[in-house]
């Protein structure tokens, strides 16, 4: 029988199920937002196009080239945690693209009291996630406060911070290096900043490896917050996680752990996510925040698959057929778990495993 559904479909569908499992609730949002809600969030979307109109009120309007921040500004600001999954269609230019796109994400965010579980809960259900879309998967991780809190003890100026965090992102060395000189930073300091940029594998062997290196107190908390979300995660099964310092991202909005997911066949990144607190509080709001989303569209290729054919079965009929016949043999042949296409005889712009006529008989 020819499955009605797409691999593309069963991945989306698992990965709403998966959600569900843990009890996060759909979440809905509109396809267009007011254009200052991005306008005054601008460096935390991934690009810098917006798609916008003017409402019938004069009020200038966007679609959403985002969906995090349309469910923090629409989620009630009181004590409760809510945990929350979407499928959305979000409209943005993509990395190394030309021109806008309509991207499908699916994803989930955790808003409020955000503990050690539930960073370690989002984790999982990031690896999970990749695992449904590929057993070739691998989940990266860091956090930021290990770079962050580096800098902070010998006094980096923000300037020369968001330098060598772009640096990391990049994995060069040699810019980091220069960005250390022009910011005269101790030598002990760059020594430790070199080391971390080039660490990064497996998260068994890489987290001691970065626990024996002479982090200051912030960082070495940072460190320590990592290696119990891996023990975490270790307890809800076995995992292709990597620790991996260049994963790094905005100071202005992201905080904590962050991290991203690949699956062979797809020279992107599929999944992306972190802790955003300082997101939230620009916001307004209250308490802590992590989420990840899944980029669906990035998977249309690698989940593509060619049918061997459009349906079971052909059925086809002549003129002078009766079409209740012909609607009891449909009918049977649907029942029976087989896909059917019923036209008159002649010929047919699908292809089929099956052809049978009802005036020669084929059908009783």
């Amino acid at each position: 029988m020819t499955t009605s559904m797409s691999a593309f479909e069963r991945v989306s569908l698992a990965l709403r199920g998966l959600y569900q499992s843990y009890g996060y609730r759909q979440y809905k949002v509109g396809k267009f937002e007011t254009y200052d809600l991005y306008a005054r969030n601008r460096n935390f979307l991934s690009g810098e196009h917006i798609l916008t109109f003017s409402d019938i009120d004069g009020r200038l309007m966007a679609l959403k080239p985002d969906v995090t921040l349309s469910i923090i500004k629409n989620t009630r600001d009181d004590s409760r945690t809510r945990k929350m999954w979407y499928t959305e269609n979000v409209y943005r230019v993509p990395r190394n693209a030309y021109g806008f796109r309509e991207i499908v994400q699916t994803g989930l965010e955790c808003i409020g009291e955000v503990d050690l579980y539930a960073m370690a809960e989002v984790l999982m259900l990031a690896a999970r996630s990749l695992e449904t879309i590929s057993p070739d998967y691998v989940l990266d991780l860091s956090h930021m406060g290990i770079l962050t809190g580096t800098l902070d003890e010998c006094g980096a100026s923000a300037s020369i911070s968001a330098d060598v965090i772009a640096a990391f992102g990049e994995k060069n060395l040699h810019a980091l290096r220069a960005v250390c000189e022009g910011g005269g930073l101790d030598a002990d300091t760059v020594k430790l900043l070199e080391k971390l940029c080039v660490l990064g594998g497996p998260a068994a062997e890489t987290l001691p490896q970065l626990l024996e290196l002479p982090l200051p107190g912030a960082a070495r908390q940072a460190a320590e917050e990592l290696r119990s979300l891996c023990d975490i995660l270790n307890v809800f099964g076995a995992y292709r996680v990597n620790i991996d310092l260049s994963v790094t991202n905005d100071t202005d909005y992201y905080n904590g752990v962050i991290f991203r997911g690949f699956v062979d066949g797809v020279a992107a990144g599929v999944l992306s996510g972190g802790r955003y607190d300082h997101l939230l509080h620009r916001m307004g709001r209250t308490g802590g925040a992590i989420g990840f989303a899944v980029y669906l569209s990035e998977l249309e290729l690698l989940l593509s698959e060619k049918a061997a054919y459009d349906v079971d079965t052909l059925l086809v009929y002549d003129e002078g057929d009766d079409p209740a016949r012909v609607a009891a043999a449909a009918q049977a042949l649907t029942e029976s778990g087989q896909t059917v296409r019923v036209q008159p005889a002649g010929e047919a712009a699908v292809t089929y495993r099956l052809m049978l006529h009802v005036g020669k008989g084929e059908i009783v």
